[in-house]
């Protein structure tokens, strides 16, 4: 069977008592497996299961596996509940909460893409109710959709929960036709936005009777940003104290809708943009103060983040000021969910995109106190590190023309951007395949380049390597292989002993071998050690004690290289 046909999936359960959930899919087990292990051993899970995915050609359905299974797996006595049969909604005014507008927004998201409105709209213009309700399609498929699930987990009957929710839907639909008829709502335009608040801050209905006049003014809008930019108006003059309150309780409950979604965001941050680009501005976006402070102290960051304009600056200015914290948090969200999304963030440019997660990182992490807690950044770039492991990005990492130690030098790269211990672990895979593979030890054990200038070259990847966050266990097979090699190299040129029989003062001749006993001229290994051997010998010969006594400033140098090397107290 192909391997393509065959790939594995991790579940989790967050509780004991929670349902399965599919958490990745790789084609290696490996990858797979050790992750499944990482999330057991941070006890960020209750248990793991592991499953191999066979795809059967003939009629296209999979045949899975248990390979591995981790964790308290079983199921806790379900105790008898008693369910509550009241609807979620009884009255209109239960569809103006949040919860109710976000469920609002994913039932009728494609019909609200389409008259480029947001749910807040739909429930306060009456023209958008009157649209809809014409199209009884659309209106039909939303009550299903939400009638069939909730009558099975209430233990109700689907055709009375339908039935509920369209008396429901009448009844708001007509209170919002009989509304707009009657006048009840602000006219802005005429009124003032400053005066409607003000007459009708101490009103049992104000949130709702104010929305439909800022609804109104959003109904001519071209597009998103444009939106945008009335709702800002609306907000540079807003009143005072209390009425001030109910204006900016209004005004954020569209603009948050719209920068929940990706047309929204789009718009608002300029389509030029790709997904990374656009991460960027969001995150300067919602923490402007925090990414100004980076930007003027890390250039790599002020590189990554397109600057905001028009409506985006006038919002970000607000943001700053404290207003407007549930679109702060809509941004978040948003941030959230397209990095744990599978979309890369510059599919052409994988430098560029690991460059851009690092500004980010840095970025989020110095904003998290105020846009987002600092575990779900954490968890979010633990996500998106699975992603820079993957066979195909690194083999885009790589690319065609680069020499065998310019890709290992990439290699060492990712292993330091990428986080998590499955993560790290599978890019310290992919690094000791690299320098245990014959075209590397080739190149640098017989290339072009003196053999001093290849050793300084393996003892600068073994260092880098070292700071690259790896366990001992997965670091020492890869510095071990280096250091091999580097003996490799010493022994075919003889460095050290050359250097200690070479025509030069003692001081000269001992300071480089004990920079090639310490590592920084040879990688630590069998090069090393023969160097430090070398330098011992030198050091027991009469003549070298009698030159050194008469150099002072050498004997000092030579005395620090050796500390270095673990040679003298």
């Amino acid at each position: 069977m192909d391997q393509g046909q065959v790939h594995f999936e991790l579940f989790i359960k967050r509780a004991p008592g929670a349902p399965w959930s599919l958490d990745m899919a790789s084609e290696s087990r490996d990858q797979v497996v050790e992750a499944a292990q990482a999330l057991m051993a941070e006890k960020r899970v209750a248990a793991v299961r592991v499953t191999k995915e066979i795809l059967n050609a003939e009629t296209r359905e999979f045949r899975s596996v248990v390979v591995l299974t981790e964790g308290k797996i079983e199921e806790p006595r379900k105790q008898k509940v008693v369910e509550d049969r009241e609807p979620l909604c009884v009255s209109p005014s239960d569809l103006y909460t949040i919860h109710a507008r976000h469920r609002i927004g994913r039932l009728l998201e494609a019909w609200l893409a389409r008259s480029q409105a947001t749910p807040f709209e739909l429930l306060h213009r009456p023209d958008l109710v009157e649209r809809l309700d014409a199209a009884g399609v659309e209106l039909q498929h939303a009550v299903q959709k939400i009638a069939v699930p909730e009558a099975q987990a209430r233990g109700l009957s689907t055709h009375e929960l339908i039935r509920s929710f369209q008396g429901l839907i009448e009844r708001s639909v007509a209170r919002v036709l009989k509304d707009g008829r009657r006048g009840a709502f602000p006219d802005l335009a005429s009124e003032g936005f400053v005066a409607a608040a003000e007459r009708l801050s101490a009103d049992p209905e104000a949130g709702y009777l104010l929305g439909a006049g800022v609804a109104a003014q959003l109904a001519g809008a071209a597009n998103w940003s444009e939106k945008v930019a009335r709702l800002m108006d609306l907000a540079d003059h807003a009143p005072t104290g209390q009425a001030r309150k109910l204006a900016f309780d209004v005004l954020e409950q569209p603009l948050a809708e719209i920068l929940e979604t990706r047309a929204g965001i789009t718009d608002l941050l300029g389509s030029s943009l790709d997904l990374g680009g656009r991460l960027a501005a969001m995150t300067r976006l919602a923490a402007s103060e925090a990414v100004t402070r980076l930007v003027a102290a890390e250039p790599s960051v002020a590189r990554a983040m397109p600057p905001l304009e028009g409506p985006a600056q006038r919002l970000a200015a607000l943001l700053e000021k404290g207003s407007f914290v549930s679109v702060r948090a809509a941004v978040g969200r948003r941030i959230l969910q397209e990095l744990m999304g599978p979309r890369r963030l510059r599919p052409s440019d994988p430098v560029q995109e690991i460059e851009l997660l690092r500004s980010l990182a840095m970025a989020l992490t110095a904003a998290a106190s105020q846009l987002l807690p600092a575990e779900d950044v954490h968890e979010a770039f633990v996500a998106r590190s699975r992603m820079l492991v993957t066979a195909e990005f690194v083999e885009g990492l790589l690319g065609r023309d680069e020499s065998a130690r310019q890709e290992a030098e990439q290699l060492i790269w990712l292993t330091e951007n990428v986080i998590g211990a499955a993560n790290k672990r599978q890019a310290a895979r992919y690094l000791m395949t690299h320098v245990g593979s014959l075209r590397f030890e080739k190149e640098l054990r017989y290339g072009p380049d003196s053999p001093t200038v290849r050793l300084a070259a393996l003892a600068v990847l073994q260092r880098d390597a070292g700071r690259a966050g790896l366990t001992e266990e997965d670091l020492a097979p890869i510095q071990t292989k280096l250091g091999d090699i580097g003996g490799a190299i010493e022994a075919d040129s003889k460095i050290a002993a050359m250097l200690a029989q070479a025509q030069a003062p003692v001081g000269h001749r001992l300071a480089l071998l004990l920079r090639l006993a310490t590592g920084e001229a040879a990688p630590l290994g069998p090069a090393a050690d023969r160097a430090r051997a070398a330098a011992l010998k030198l050091l027991r010969s009469e003549t070298a004690r009698a030159e050194l006594a008469g150099a002072p400033e050498q004997l000092a140098q030579v005395r620090d290289l050796m500390q270095a090397a673990g040679l003298a107290a």
